[in-house]
């Protein structure tokens, strides 16, 4: 494993991911009244949002439209997801458990909100939320939205993409009732990601960092007060 991208990072790893290492949104009512796509899984307990998607200029190239993953989605996260992290070179194959994990997009939605973000009508990045609690939640305390896998497609990397999605993620955060934090664990090494974060107000917790069972691999904590 290697250091992320700029725009290909992985932000964590599950409860079931450390696992790996060691032996080894339908329709709904906002408190406006409107009827929208919520972004919450239904075995997530991250609340509804009152916007469906949003639309963030990146960097460079068009807007990014950022919105919640439907099933047609799927099979170009799993793509992503695959080459970002190859490209990495966190794996050396797509075969290893962990990448054969994270490939099962469906199985992650139903546990997990998944957002992509979409550019000219196509699918260029994804990312998974949590918070306490959910099975997919690593680090989150009570009152943090956590963010992981946030991938995106290497043909496109550090073109805004990835900074449009924490943009996203940071203003949905500031709209749910009982978050005032965003939370992440990413990689030591991934200077292009501290830099990122560290940019978009995020900073250091050192006491919250932790080891991959088994392993001499540190995984750092970011969070951002709201």
């Amino acid at each position: 494993m290697q250091i992320s991208t700029l725009d290909a990072l992985d932000v964590g790893h599950t409860r079931a991911a450390r696992m790996d290492f060691a032996p080894a949104v339908g329709s709904s009512e906002t408190s406006t009244g409107r009827t929208m796509t919520p972004i919450s899984s239904a075995n997530s307990s991250v609340p509804t949002s009152p916007v469906s998607q949003r639309t963030v200029g990146s960097s460079s190239g068009p807007a990014v439209t950022v919105r919640s993953a439907v099933p047609a989605d799927y099979s170009a996260i799993a793509r992503i997801t695959r080459d970002s992290y190859l490209t990495a070179r966190y794996f050396d194959d797509a075969e290893h458990p962990y990448m054969q994990r994270i490939q099962q997009v469906a199985v992650r939605a139903a546990a997990a909100p998944i957002w992509v973000a979409e550019r000219d009508g196509r699918i260029v990045g994804s990312v998974t939320l949590a918070v306490a609690g959910d099975e997919f939640a690593d680090i989150a305390l009570p009152d943090e939205l956590e963010f992981r896998m946030l991938v995106v497609d290497p043909a496109v990397q550090r073109g805004g993409i990835g900074r449009a999605m924490v943009a996203a993620i940071i203003a949905h955060a500031r709209a749910l009732d009982g978050i005032s934090a965003v939370g992440l664990t990413t990689g030591q090494d991934w200077h292009g990601a501290h830099a990122l974060y560290e940019s978009t107000g995020f900073h250091r917790v050192p006491e919250r960092d932790w080891l991959v069972p088994q392993s001499r691999i540190k995984l750092l904590v970011y969070r951002l007060d709201l």
